[in-house]
């Protein structure tokens, strides 16, 4: 169903399609989406801005890209807006950033490694292969010419707070290299995110230019805390506006739509959502995890207690497959960790509302 969908010689599987299948759809289970849905003044934000679609969208971005900016950082945004750039979706610009990375090691091949963890989100990975990167496993203790994190992981949950994978980033870099930290579930983290992110930490990115020449990149996917994942709108922060202008030379124009910086401009004021998200989703997720645990006790739930999804062990590939149809055939998808992620007795599950969760949990009783 959902696997028809990809090209798997070409493309990497990822959750999120199978709805349109389902006559009897409810939720999906299947994405790490907000579980408050799409923020209603935001979403008529980008209603109206379809009205304007005979014009081009802003090629410099604004004002979305100065919105943005004064969301990321609050009190000094103007020292740091020339340092962002938008994209249409994180995947755009982790293809700038990777191949940025390629022109500085085009003599010899360069090398990838991801996070220390098993498995993340492929499109690094997927994006270092096509490029030609040498790929080395996680456990390598090799330093490489890029290094790629997803922090927090998606989907296994693990998490640095900022002073270890500073360290961690010390450790596996080689001079010269470049650093992609995904942050996009990191907002999630509280209302104190900023000041447990790279975001925040300017003299930590200029130090690392400056002694190592190495070039640390923030990269956000903002379509998951404010669950518009149909309009595709990312950014990335540069270790200086030198690396955003390099970035700019090979990025295609007006590649965020207008709808979609619509879309920004009017989210980064909802301060309300972000509250209600803050507030509700660690209950939530505690719900679920009480609730699935009621199932089967055996199984083993992983991931932060502040995350939006539970990334759980069910012990076999037979259950996490039994477990996987049952899902779809009730109207609630959820993601397999086998394509893609090959973690075959493993199940992501979205945080979703309690009403839903029961409809979830019914389907599974009798695994």
């Amino acid at each position: 169903m959902a696997n028809t969908v990809w090209d798997t010689k070409t493309q990497t599987f990822h959750g999120g399609q199978e709805h349109m299948f389902l006559d009897n759809f409810i939720e999906d289970f299947s994405v790490t989406t907000n579980y408050l849905g799409t923020p209603v003044g935001a979403l008529e934000a980008a209603k109206q801005a379809i009205h304007d679609i005979h014009h081009y969208p802003a090629a410099n971005q604004e004002p979305a890209k100065t919105s943005l900016a004064q969301f990321l950082w609050p009190n000094d945004y103007k020292e740091h807006h020339g340092r962002l750039l938008m994209g249409n979706g994180a995947s755009e610009l982790i293809d700038l950033v990777v191949r940025q990375c390629l022109k500085q090691h085009d003599t010899n091949q360069p090398t990838w490694k991801g996070s220390p963890w098993n498995v993340q989100y492929q499109e690094y990975q997927r994006s270092a292969t096509t490029n030609g990167f040498k790929i080395l496993e996680p456990s390598n203790p090799d330093r490489v010419d890029m290094l790629c994190i997803v922090n927090p992981c998606n989907p296994t949950g693990d998490y640095f707070s900022v002073e270890p994978l500073k360290a961690w980033i010390k450790a596996n870099i080689a001079v010269g290299g470049t650093v992609i930290v995904d942050e996009s579930m990191q907002p999630w983290h509280s209302c104190e995110f900023r000041n447990d992110s790279l975001i925040s930490e300017h003299e930590f990115a200029r130090e690392m230019w400056e002694q190592e020449k190495v070039s640390i990149h923030v990269m956000h996917s903002w379509t998951k805390i404010w669950s518009c994942t149909g309009l595709r709108i990312g950014s990335v922060i540069c270790p200086t506006a030198m690396h955003c202008e390099q970035l700019k030379k090979i990025q295609v124009p007006w590649s965020v739509n207008g709808p979609a910086l619509k879309f920004v401009e009017a989210v980064v004021q909802d301060k309300a959502y972000l509250e209600e998200t803050w507030q509700h989703t660690t209950r939530l997720r505690a719900h679920l995890v009480d609730r699935l645990l009621g199932l089967h006790p055996e199984w083993i739930i992983h991931g932060k207690p502040f995350l939006s999804w539970v990334w759980v062990d069910m012990g076999s590939q037979q259950m996490a497959d039994q477990a996987v149809d049952l899902a779809r055939q009730a109207g609630v998808p959820v993601r397999s960790g086998t394509p893609g992620y090959k973690c075959l007795s493993f199940v992501r599950v979205a945080v979703r509302k309690e009403t839903e969760v029961d409809v979830l949990i019914s389907a599974w009783k009798s695994l």
